[in-house]
């Protein structure tokens, strides 16, 4: 017996030594999606991660992405993917679709999302986060923005959050908003009862806190915890959290807020992250807490090209049971180790660390390639043999309608994007080529056309009355291929009539001017494959054969 018993013992032993030198870890580097993925929210499903963003007025809208690390993303849809379900005609690029929400409940995913403009605030559901997702369903009720659920386990409730006016419309200050609560049926898609008021202005109104918004409830241990960002989504942006025992409160804040923030760093650190906030908390596959916020990487001061980004670091708790991020002590790091196997998924595109990809244009087409407000699947045709051709239609990316153009997103402060083209021009109004695009206003166009009868390519900056400042123009072949560098506050344009024979068209050429800084507004710069009439009409076409794209910042170098 003792024998048998020594024997048992010593197999545990060495089954436990064996689990401990299996232990694995991974290593998430921040931003875990680089380039323009503002506002995010995420939600577990069993071992199932999904993560969303805000996409304004590009098409599709909503992307989800999905992972079972937190670091391995894989996008595998858009919850606005069909133009019956919505489109962002006539309106600007940075407003469409601002912070939306997503949430599981017995089956069914839930998106909440306000359409700034136009529709309000809206829901949609899908049993398949891959999609297809229903048709929004408006809620008029719920004035204001970025709405989210809460479904409570507990009482079997649903509630939808919100950040709104201040009390009777009259704020007290400019950014005076508050967050305010319905009850919410989930099975009629529908608000239930009165609105009320959680939230007046912030954690402190005698400190005239502005925007609080983005609100999320979460339920541990008894307490509803109710946390929101604070302070508007530039350099003074962060996170704060108040709790209840009760879901309609009174919620108390946490004397430690804020829970996430950078803005009291001095602003001369190496590889600055700035401007955190807009989180949302998570458990990890080690059983630990995680948030997921979105921040900024300027390369000089405020200015940043690649948009607001989607990071995460570990979320702690308190010995009184209060969630703390990163109280702004210390810099948010470019990589946290989470002690749990990595999980790379099939035919994933590397969205964090410095990577290059191909997109070629077989059919389907790329759900993370993006239009302009809608999509028109009249205007393009894909082919194994001539990749993406285009319709040159009248529209042009100074307009607010839907040009021929499909981009993807500028993910690195250093970076190139490159493609070849095919196309010939009849008249000096069509042009296509490659363009760096932040908004109607602020992009540089590297387009093929012609001048005087003759095959040229042209640089063209954008002006605020639509027309083109030439910047520079050489002649060329039918056949060229286009090139962009981005070098943090400075684009290089290159042009070749076969690879590796690249010529300089122009240098140093001011990308502040791509800057969110100076072009204002909520979104990234996008590498786009443009091709236009110039408001005139047309039966030619143009060809693209690939989307080349290569990103390599510093600050990954050391993680990768």
């Amino acid at each position: 017996m003792k024998k048998r018993i020594l024997t048992a013992l010593c197999a545990a032993l060495l089954t436990g030594a064996s689990h401990a030198s299996l232990a694995q870890t991974t290593t998430l580097v921040n931003p875990i999606m680089t380039g323009f993925y503002p506002d995010p929210s995420i939600v577990k499903v069993g071992s199932d991660y999904y993560l969303i963003n805000s996409t304004f007025s590009y098409f599709p809208g909503i992307p989800v992405l999905h992972s079972k690390d937190l670091k391995n993303w894989k996008q595998i849809g858009n919850v606005i993917d069909r133009p019956e379900q919505m489109d962002f005609m006539g309106e600007r690029m940075t407003r469409g679709l601002f912070a939306p929400a997503i949430s599981y409940h017995k089956g069914t995913y839930y998106v909440t999302c306000t359409d700034i403009d136009h529709d309000g605030n809206f829901v949609v559901t899908a049993k398949n986060p891959a999609g297809p997702w229903s048709n929004p369903v408006k809620l008029p009720q719920v004035k204001g923005i970025d709405p989210s659920l809460f479904f409570d386990e507990s009482t079997g409730k649903a509630y939808i959050l919100y950040n709104s006016d201040a009390p009777d419309r009259k704020p007290l200050y400019p950014g005076h908003r508050t967050i305010r609560m319905y009850e919410f049926d989930a099975a009629n898609l529908n608000v239930v009862g009165e609105e009320k008021q959680l939230v007046n202005g912030g954690v402190d109104l005698s400190k005239k806190p502005v925007w609080i918004e983005g609100p999320h409830i979460m339920k541990r241990n008894n307490w509803y915890y109710l946390y929101a960002a604070e302070g508007g989504t530039s350099v003074n942006h962060s996170e704060v959290v108040l709790r209840s025992k009760d879901v309609w409160g009174p919620y108390v804040p946490y004397e430690g807020n804020p829970i996430l923030t950078q803005r009291g760093l001095s602003a001369d650190r190496k590889d600055p992250i700035t401007s955190a906030g807009h989180a949302q908390f998570v458990e990890g596959p080690d059983g630990k807490w995680y948030s997921i916020f979105l921040a900024v990487r300027p390369y000089e001061g405020n200015y940043y090209n690649t948009g607001r980004e989607t990071f995460i670091a570990p979320l702690t708790w308190t010995a009184d049971d209060w969630p703390m991020i990163e109280h702004g002590e210390k810099p948010i790091a470019y990589s946290y180790v989470g002690n749990f196997k990595e999980v790379k998924q099939k035919d994933a595109r590397p969205q964090n660390g410095n990577f290059a990809y191909t997109i070629t244009f077989d059919k389907p087409l790329d759900p993370a390639l993006l239009f302009l407000r809608t999509r028109d699947d009249k205007s393009y045709s894909l082919s194994k043999v001539n990749g993406l051709t285009m319709n040159l239609k009248p529209e042009t990316i100074s307009e607010m309608g839907n040009p021929s153009f499909i981009g993807k997103r500028q993910q690195h402060l250093n970076c190139t994007a490159e493609t070849a083209l095919d196309f010939t021009a009849t008249s000096a109004d069509e042009k296509a080529g490659l363009v760096i695009f932040q908004d109607e206003k602020h992009f540089y166009f590297l387009a093929k056309s012609i001048e005087q009868g003759k095959p040229v390519v042209q640089l063209f900056k954008s002006t605020n009355d639509k027309n083109l400042e030439l910047l520079a123009q050489i002649p060329v072949a039918k056949k060229v291929l286009l090139r962009i560098d981005a070098k943090g506050d400075a684009y290089d344009f290159y042009v070749a009539d076969k690879p590796n024979d690249w010529k300089l068209l122009k240098d140093k050429v001011d990308g502040k001017f791509l800057s969110t800084q100076v072009a204002g507004g909520f979104i990234g710069c996008v590498f786009g494959l443009y091709a236009t009439s110039s408001g005139s009409s047309s039966d030619n076409k143009a060809s693209f054969n690939y989307l080349r794209y290569s990103g390599n910042d510093s600050m990954f170098q050391a993680n990768n």
